[in-house]
This record gives C-alpha cells, sequence and structure tokens, in this order.
C-alpha cells in the first residue's frame, strides 16, 4: 500500500526512467550527418545535390518534383519494382533518363534511407570563395619556421668568446698585479693562438687524446649520415618525408570520414608488385557531382577538373586533359624486388603497417625508414597465419610447424624469416 512518501518518489522514478528511454532511442536514431555519408558512398557517383545532371537528374528542388516523401523513400529503396509495378510517375521519370536502371538499395535500412532523404531535403550551404585559412585550407601550407637553431649555436659560440676574451684580460691583470707586488717583471700580453699553442706545445699527450676523439666523432657521424642517404623517415625522431603535392589531397576526409576503401584508388595493391596511382578518372567518379571540399573549397577539386579537360558547367569533357604531376613519397632502390600483393593478398598485412594511420594524413607522408634492416625486423617478428586457400604455403606452414613444435611456445610461432623470408635472394636476385 504507497504511502504519501512513496508516490513522489514513484512519480521521480517514472520521470527518470521515461527521460532514459528517449535518450536511448533518440541516440540510436541516425542524423543528417549520417545521411550525408550514405549519400556520398551510395548516390554520389550518378546524382548531384544541385541542377546539374550526372548519370542521374540532379537533386535541387526533388522534394517539389516527386509525389511525396513516402513515393522518394520507396524509389530509393527499390527503384525497379515501382516501375514494374507501373507506377506512372516512376515511368515517366524512368524513360526521361534514357531507362537507365537506378541501383537497388535493398541493403539500406529504412532509417538510413530516412537519413538520405533529410539530407538531400538540406543539403550543406556552398561557401563563397574568400580568403584561405593557412590550417584548414591548404593542407601542404608550410609550417611557419621558428628560430634557426644554427643562428642559436652561432649566438652561443659567439657570446662564449667574448666571455673567454674578457676572462682573459681579467686574469692578465690579476696576474700583473700579483707580480707587481713580488717585484717581478711585468708579463707581456700573448694573443689568443699563441696562447693556445703554447698549451699544446707543453700538453702533447692531452692534444693527441682530443684530435682522436674529434676524429672518431667525425667518422662516426659521416657513417651514420652516409647510411642515411635515401633513408627520408625516422620515426624514433618523429621525423617523417612529406613533400608537397599539386592537389592538396586529404587521405582524412576520404579514407577516414567517408570510410572509402584504399583499394578504390590503389586498385593494384592485392594484384601487382604495385599498388598504383589511381588515374584522373578514379577521382572524377565521385568528382562529377562534388565540387566542394569541406576544407579547401573549390579550389582543389578544380584542378581535378583541369586535368580530366572537364566543364562543370557543362558537364562534360570539352577540354584537353592534362596529367597531374604526383611526388612519388615512397621509394625504393631498383636493387630491392617489393610485391604489395604478396604482402597484402598473402601476408594479410594492413596499409598502415608501412604507409602508417593514412586515415589521419592528408597527403601521404612516409613514417617508416623502409631501411633493411627495418624490414628483415618485420619479418623477423611477423607471424605468417595458415593459409587454407593456397596449398603451396599450407603445406610449408605444416612441416614448419612440426619441425619447430619442440621448441618453447614463443619460439613455435611460425614467421616471415622462418619461412625464408630474410634469405638474400627474396628481396635482392
Amino acid at each position: 500500500m504507497d504511502t504519501t512518501c512513496k508516490k513522489p518518489q514513484k512519480q521521480i522514478l517514472a520521470i527518470f526512467s521515461f527521460l532514459f528511454l528517449s535518450f536511448i532511442f533518440s541516440s540510436n536514431s541516425l542524423t543528417a550527418a549520417d545521411g550525408a555519408k550514405i549519400f556520398k558512398q551510395n548516390c554520389a557517383v550518378c546524382h548531384s545535390l544541385g541542377a546539374n545532371k550526372l548519370t542521374g537528374p540532379g537533386l535541387a528542388g526533388v522534394m517539389s518534383r516527386v509525389p511525396n516523401e513516402d513515393w522518394l523513400k520507396k524509389w530509393i529503396k527499390n527503384s525497379d519494382a515501382l516501375i514494374k509495378a507501373g507506377d506512372s510517375y516512376a515511368v515517366k521519370i524512368y524513360n526521361e533518363n534514357g531507362k537507365a536502371a537506378m541501383t537497388v538499395f535493398e541493403f539500406l535500412s529504412d532509417e538510413e534511407i530516412t537519413a538520405v532523404v533529410e539530407y538531400i531535403k538540406a543539403p550543406p550551404v556552398e561557401k563563397k570563395d574568400g580568403p584561405k585559412s593557412p590550417v584548414t585550407d591548404n593542407v601542404n601550407a608550410p609550417v611557419e619556421p621558428g628560430m634557426n637553431p644554427l643562428a642559436i649555436l652561432i649566438a652561443v659560440i659567439a657570446f662564449l668568446i667574448i666571455v673567454v676574451a674578457v676572462l682573459r684580460g681579467v686574469r692578465h691583470s690579476l696576474k700583473n698585479l700579483q707580480n707587481e707586488k713580488l717585484g717581478l717583471p711585468e708579463e707581456p700580453a700573448v694573443g689568443p693562438w699563441q696562447e693556445l699553442k703554447n698549451w699544446m706545445d707543453n700538453h702533447k699527450r692531452w692534444v693527441a687524446v682530443f684530435v682522436l676523439i674529434i676524429l672518431g666523432g667525425l667518422l662516426s657521424s659521416g657513417w651514420y649520415a652516409l647510411k642515411a642517404i635515401g633513408v627520408y623517415a625516422n620515426p624514433d625522431k618523429k621525423e617523417v618525408y612529406h613533400p608537397t603535392q599539386p592537389i592538396a589531397y586529404s587521405h582524412k576526409i576520404h579514407a577516414g570520414d567517408n570510410a572509402i576503401d584504399c583499394q578504390y584508388c590503389h586498385s593494384g595493391a592485392e594484384k601487382s608488385k604495385t599498388a598504383g596511382i589511381p588515374s584522373v578518372n578514379v577521382c572524377m567518379n565521385c568528382h562529377r557531382g562534388i565540387s566542394q571540399g569541406p576544407t579547401t573549397g573549390k579550389e582543389e577539386i578544380a584542378k581535378i577538373y583541369e586535368a580530366a579537360g572537364w566543364d562543370p558547367e557543362k558537364a562534360a569533357y570539352t577540354k584537353p586533359e592534362k596529367p597531374i604531376q604526383w611526388v612519388k613519397v615512397h621509394n625504393l632502390p631498383d636493387f630491392v624486388f617489393f610485391s604489395h600483393q604478396q604482402h597484402v593478398k598473402v601476408g594479410k598485412q594492413e596499409c598502415a603497417t608501412c604507409h602508417g594511420d593514412l586515415k589521419t594524413m592528408t597527403t601521404a607522408q612516409q613514417v617508416q625508414p623502409l631501411t633493411m634492416a627495418w624490414c628483415i625486423d618485420c619479418h623477423n617478428k611477423t607471424e605468417v597465419p595458415g593459409m587454407k586457400d593456397n596449398p603451396y604455403y599450407e603445406s610449408l606452414h605444416k612441416k614448419l610447424a612440426e619441425k619447430y613444435k619442440n621448441l618453447p611456445k614463443d619460439q613455435q610461432v611460425i614467421t616471415v624469416a622462418k619461412m625464408g623470408g630474410i634469405e638474400c635472394a627474396k628481396c635482392h636476385y
């Protein structure tokens, strides 16, 4: 039986329960931002948000053209079903667009389609061209340099020379004062180089030790400098090779924010020795309908149009093509054999193993040294899983497992090295 005290408590509990359930259901609903992502992944290749026609019509004002919003959702879900059912408007736009079949999106949920419609109804407002922010708009803008370390070193050396000169003068004056008290003759002034020469004549062993130390340091520095020729990254010192590219392409926007698979652009990674630089036609698959980027506006995408010979106003290729002169980032010597297919398809390696987390980068950077020592270290540590779809490697894996079964557990791991991955002829032949 409820008392007067318990009733308010139950009411408060009911209110909190209602608010909690409302939060749970609202947090699970998709937003227009989710709709933007779904649209870019599935619709942007064929439809622009403006009036210009791509493969399909532009979507500007589409809500005023279609019978109603529910019809549009059904059309997105399965346009083929509406056409076959004899829907008059569906048949009309099918005929108006050359009877080009629209992709069926049965795999999208009703909630995802609703999110896409909300995005189409309220697309992002295009920013007017204006002054670019060096931080957000130019991903390759050079960082403002701080004080030059060499200038600091020269200033410190100059300061020390002045201090030494002053101290020498003070020492000489004090020495002559002492000589005057003792009745000794005044000590003549001697230049710094003569004084150094006199000291060296009287301390030849120390001079020999200093010369050997300096010579050893120079030889060591020279050795490591020669060894580092051609190595453009040092992860320990957080140094990377990051050249400026002709187009400020952002991996973060494409591979990170929009989750585009690396192999959509670099299609050779699973099939050939090289991953390949995508042709401008691959870029145009999407950018025929996407003319403005979120950070650089229209400026960088206009460079793609210029390379492809695309006229966005006429929506046609009317100009001559121009090659994009990309700067190669990851370079290996000619005498080194490396196959992307072997590492990506067979070795199941992620792109980030060698190229770093590209989903956080703008233009590509070399973050690993790619030296012989680095590759051997990777081959010594990387485990090779069983490969049921590859009889040769599967049989080799079983033989090695049998060979090392009596070793301690941590030494039973079948690494690339145990499969012959550090033999000279694997990379140099």
